[in-house]
């Protein structure tokens, strides 16, 4: 695939999402506009300068801590354009643009998994921090998104590497296997580190007003 029709391509696929996402939720505040940009900041960030390569495109990396944490503070959208937007950015930076097409569609699918289950499943910005049960909600609620990355990144990532960048069958598929142990360390990294940042965050943002604490 040429890269004038890989740009296409992904230009397609963020404004489907973004289109998803004005149906989803219609406005955005100023403070969820601000958090967001931060995060995807974050993303960036965590994933240009501190990532360890492997061989076939993967790497590890920490970058989705700031998906699912931003959907944990605001809702699945939010999470999902904060990963999309940072991490597809993050591989464009990086020299591979191919790639940001998949990583933009995995990123908002890991936010809205994370935000669905937090806030339509456990309702997490009603819950009493200090409640039986609390941690365990937290955890399920980040891990869900990231978990399934487990199983959308491999399967995304071999269509990606057969139908845009033509690689043999054979090796797709063992690149695929190699993606699936990496992304499954990532995923559990960051579930950690997500959860260990939203219950830093949570209250700290609630003090300051700059989080709502019901929908």
């Amino acid at each position: 695939m040429s890269t004038t029709a890989m740009w296409l391509l992904l230009a397609v696929v963020v404004i489907l999402i973004l289109f998803f996402s004005v149906l989803y939720k219609r406005r955005f505040t100023v403070h969820e506009l601000a958090l967001t940009g931060v995060m995807a900041a974050l993303s960036l960030v965590a994933y240009l300068f501190f990532r360890i390569p492997f061989y076939g495109g993967s790497s590890f990396h920490l970058g989705n801590t700031f998906t699912a944490l931003t959907a944990l503070l605001l809702d699945g959208v939010s999470g999902g354009l904060a990963g999309a937007i940072g991490l597809a950015l993050a591989d464009i930076l990086a020299g591979d643009p191919g790639y940001a097409i998949t990583t933009f569609v995995l990123k908002f699918i890991i936010g809205i998994t994370c935000g669905a289950v937090a806030h339509k499943v456990f309702k997490l910005r009603d819950q009493d921090r200090h409640s039986a049960g609390y941690l365990v909600k937290v955890i399920v609620s980040a891990g869900s998104g990231l978990l399934l990355n487990v199983f959308t990144d491999p399967f995304l990532g071999y269509f990606r590497n057969v139908y845009i960048f033509g690689q043999e069958y054979t090796v797709a598929q063992a690149l695929t296997k190699i993606a699936g142990g990496v992304t499954f360390v990532n995923s559990v990294a960051s579930t950690a580190c997500a959860v260990v940042l939203y219950l830093a965050l949570r209250p700290a943002l609630e003090r300051a007003k700059l989080l709502s604490k019901g929908e």
